[in-house]
Formats: C-alpha cells, sequence, structure tokens
C-alpha cells in the first residue's frame, strides 16, 4: 500500500513496518533494505509477465503461413487478453510502470519495449523476406513505435482506470494503431 500510495522513493519504511505490524529490525531480518522488499513485492508480477511474453512469443515467426504471420499484426481480441493479464497484476504491474524509480526496475517501461522490440521485428523480417510488405522500418524504428504503442498500454493502469474504462480505452488502441498499414501489409487498406 505504501509502495503504491508513495511510490519506492518517498515510500516509508516505517510506515510499510507500521501498517504490517512488524518492527523495522523485523523487517531488516527478511530483507536487506527498502530495494529488496520491493523486489519482492513485484517478483510475482515480473515473472508472470516474463511467462506470459515467453507463451505469446513462443511460434517462431519462420514456422507460421503468411496468412498468420499478416494476423499477428491484427489488434482484436488478442489485446484485450493483454489488458485482462495485466489487469490480474494490477498493483505489481502500477509499481512497476509509475512506482519504481529508485530500483533496478526503474527502466521498466524502456526495457519491457526492447524486449517487445526484438521478437516484433523478427516478425516483421520475416514478412518482409517473404514479401508480405515493402516497408523498410530499421530496428530502432520499430522500437520507438512499441514504446509508444506499449505507453498507451501502461497508461490506464498508472491513471487508475477501472476495468470497463480498460475495455474502452482497448477498443481505441486497436482502431488508433493499425500496425498493416503502418507496416505496409499488402492486405492494408
Amino acid at each position: 500500500k505504501e509502495f503504491l500510495t508513495n511510490g519506492f522513493e518517498r515510500a516509508s519504511l516505517k510506515a510499510i513496518c507500521e501498517d504490517a505490524g512488524v518492527t523495522t529490525g523485523a523487517l531488516y531480518k527478511r530483507f536487506k533494505g527498502k530495494e529488496e522488499l520491493f523486489c519482492a513485492v513485484v517478483s510475482d508480477t515480473v515473472k508472470a509477465l516474463n511467462d506470459f511474453v515467453e507463451m505469446r512469443s513462443a511460434a517462431q515467426a519462420c514456422d507460421l503461413t503468411d496468412e498468420e504471420l499478416i494476423k499477428a499484426w491484427e489488434m482484436n481480441e488478442s489485446m484485450l487478453l493483454w489488458f485482462n493479464f495485466l489487469y490480474q497484476y494490477h498493483d505489481g504491474f502500477v509499481l512497476l510502470t509509475s512506482g519504481s524509480a529508485g530500483t533496478r526496475y526503474a527502466n521498466f517501461q524502456h526495457d519491457f519495449a526492447e524486449t517487445m522490440t526484438i521478437k516484433t521485428h523478427e516478425y516483421f523480417m520475416e514478412a518482409k523476406n517473404r514479401g508480405l510488405t515493402h516497408a523498410d522500418i530499421s530496428m530502432e524504428e520499430m522500437h520507438i513505435l512499441l514504446t509508444a504503442f506499449w505507453t498507451t498500454v501502461y497508461e490506464p493502469f498508472i491513471h487508475g482506470y477501472t476495468w470497463d474504462q480498460i475495455e474502452a480505452h482497448c477498443d481505441l488502441i486497436c482502431r488508433l494503431f493499425n500496425w498493416n498499414k503502418v507496416l505496409g501489409f499488402k492486405s492494408s487498406e
């Protein structure tokens, strides 16, 4: 609660201990300090997120049919799956995206976009090699596009959206990001 309210840097160990009904000495027996405690609080979210990304990106681009490769860029119910997953880890995700300054997760948003860029660019290059698109998008440009995209995913959590607001926001994102058109797929409108 203290981390959610104040973020890591402004959070008070004294307040955390009082809220948990333990002494600071007891806390220091279990954790080396405030950052180790913070990392323990977000560890389930980090693990689940890493596992989810790994599961979602397990398919090798070269193993996909042309149709599957093109559909990988469609923004539809798959985007709602992301929001649903992140909502299950709401508090941890909020801490990672807006309360982690001063911890090893301070660059979470950038690092996550970078992780997503690698696999996404692999899919794009496979599509290009097959002649499904003729667009020239560098890895750096892909990173910039994905940073903008993922920011639209982080922000509803940072701003305390309800699930109903997130569903409406998801629909808006799906209309805003027409990846088929941006990446020049032949099937784009």
